[in-house]
């Protein structure tokens, strides 16, 4: 059988040309933007670009918060032949510079909310040629454009270029070392690791044209998906992109700068939002507080799907969502920046999985680090590995692709650094990133387990493990707890607590206390910063 070639643009093209004024593509608040519109709008973009400057393969950045423009700029990038560029909204004026520069963006997307920290370093950013500015009043300074002017400007039509498999997306990461670093993934591999995950979950996945419209037609226009979390992340990006490549609808909160569960639920329920994805406890939580204060107020019948990635998702806070949606399937989503589809876990009414438990992924191995392939069963720890569709490797960066990106027995694996154990059934449980590995007196201890452990008390809302230097120990276990509100508890009766779900010696020699640990908006963890917060409350020096 010959394969199917994709490319994104193509795929928007073709979903545009099908789907009608009913069917929604951007759903913000009061706003719809229905595929037609959408379609016209992108193109319009896209022509813009290439017509004042920008070339096939130019890197584009995306820095702005979630809403409309995010996900049709992202089409318009594609349909003009651009490799997208993620930057994290939350970077200081440096951290701004170096994305920009390290990616050889020559095209800058930002909302206006960011207009004066373009307006800092933009100077330093003379290979930029056209800088977009989305929102505001259409008064752009008068070095960018204004979006609005140029979605709405022209016949909409498309642009009917040849475009290939081999064209780029980059998601940079920050990773757990050094600088943030562009992952290189072709259209044509994204798209085969996505229908890897479609024929794991449906059991089936289009496997050409033809299939492509029937799924669009028959199961992806009906889709509403909600990111959570933000797009300028992998878990946001990926899930919302999965979503609109089949046609359906991606729908984004209002409330740019902040969180709100209440809205999340109003909104889910006004749209008839299907599917959702999160970064584990940091949103779980306070989604489920907002459920149980006001059980039965939300229509929440068209949930389908929750899904996780990045972070542990506790079973506790599972089992009470799905009281409050009981035909729901909580997905935690086992992947990387580098890789999708290590593993999955899927909790349901029938059936709750225990937290960092996976079945592994079908391209899946776990091996040693020198390339040991680890025996199912053995108790063994190894590092997870995924062949197949996997990136092409870190944009400018040979040495640390040589590293992720390995070839073993003829086979080529990103392993992004994740240890695991894997079960004579072939289950993986997850034990966390080695950079983050605490080595107690020769024991290894990953602190996702034990800030799991720490989670399940009652009084705690979240936690954060991390290793600091001791004299008798060579690392302390040390754990870090943002305590639930109107909740009280001391140091010793967490300690005695973990030591009743794991092994002594993991249990942390010290627990500190913190109003806010202070996670990515993604919901991942700051373990620098925990790790200074830390060293201060002990006295230690760095």
């Amino acid at each position: 059988m010959v394969k199917t070639i994709w490319n994104f643009g193509d795929l928007l093209d073709d979903n545009g040309a099908h789907l009608g004024d009913n069917n929604p593509a951007l759903i913000h608040g009061d706003r719809v933007v229905s595929w037609p519109e959408m379609t016209e709008r992108s193109n319009n973009v896209a022509r813009w670009l290439l017509a004042n400057g920008a070339q096939f393969g130019d890197k584009i950045g995306f820095y702005m918060r979630n809403q409309p423009e995010y996900t049709e700029g992202l089409a318009a990038s594609f349909k003009a032949r651009l490799t997208h560029v993620n930057v994290n909204y939350r970077y200081l004026d440096d951290e701004l510079a170096y994305i920009i520069d390290n990616s050889d963006s020559t095209v800058v997307l930002f909302d206006v909310e960011f207009r004066e920290n373009v307006a800092r370093v933009r100077d330093r950013l003379p290979h930029v040629k056209i800088w977009v500015e989305v929102g505001g009043s259409g008064d752009a300074p008068d070095y960018a454009v204004a979006y609005e002017d140029i979605a709405s400007t022209g016949n909409g039509a498309p642009l009917e270029i040849e475009r290939s498999p081999d064209d780029l997306m980059f998601l940079y990461t920050g990773g757990t070392t050094g600088m943030p670093k562009g992952v290189m993934w072709s259209h044509q591999i994204w798209r085969d690791a996505n229908l890897d995950g479609m024929r794991r979950i449906y059991g089936a996945a289009p496997e050409n044209w033809e299939d492509h419209r029937a799924f669009v037609n028959e199961v992806g226009q009906h889709g509403r998906q909600l990111p959570a979390c933000p797009l300028m992340h992998g878990t946001g990006l990926f899930t919302a992109l999965g979503a609109f490549l089949n046609g359906g609808a991606i729908v984004t909160l209002e409330n740019k700068t902040k969180f709100d569960p209440e809205q999340l639920w109003e909104t889910v329920a006004r749209n008839g939002v299907t599917a959702m994805a999160i970064v584990g406890d940091a949103f779980a939580k306070p989604m489920l507080k907002v459920l149980d204060a006001n059980p039965g107020i939300y229509d929440l019948s068209s949930v389908a799907s929750i899904t996780s990635s990045g972070v542990m998702w506790s079973m506790e806070v599972k089992q009470g969502l799905i009281k409050h949606i009981p035909q729901v399937a909580l997905m935690d989503s086992f992947g990387a920046s580098e890789a999708v589809g290590f593993g999955m876990s899927v909790t349901t009414a029938e059936g709750v999985s225990e937290t960092a438990k996976f079945e592994i992924g079908e391209h899946c191995k776990v091996f040693s680090e020198d390339g040991r392939e680890i025996e199912p069963g053995s108790d063994e720890t190894g590092l997870i590995a995924r062949g197949g569709s996997v990136p092409l490797g870190y944009y400018k960066d040979e040495k640390k692709t040589a590293e992720t990106f390995r070839t073993i027995n003829g086979v080529r694996y990103a392993i992004p650094g994740d240890w695991c154990k894997v079960a004579a059934d072939g289950t993986l449980t997850l034990l966390g990133r080695g950079s983050n590995c605490i080595n107690s007196a020769g024991e290894k201890i990953y602190p996702e387990e034990v800030e799991e452990a720490l989670k399940a008390h009652e009084a705690v809302r979240d936690a954060l493990v991390v290793g600091v230097p001791d004299d008798k120990w060579g690392q302390a276990v040390t754990g870090v707890v943002e305590l639930a509100d109107h909740s009280e508890t001391d140091e010793d009766t967490l300690r005695a607590f973990v030591r009743t779900q794991l092994a002594a010696y993991k249990a942390p020699k010290r627990i500190l206390f913190s109003p806010d640990l202070k996670r990515a908006p993604n919901g991942k963890a700051d373990y620098k910063s925990i790790r200074a917060f830390a060293y201060a409350e002990l006295g230690i020096e760095a």
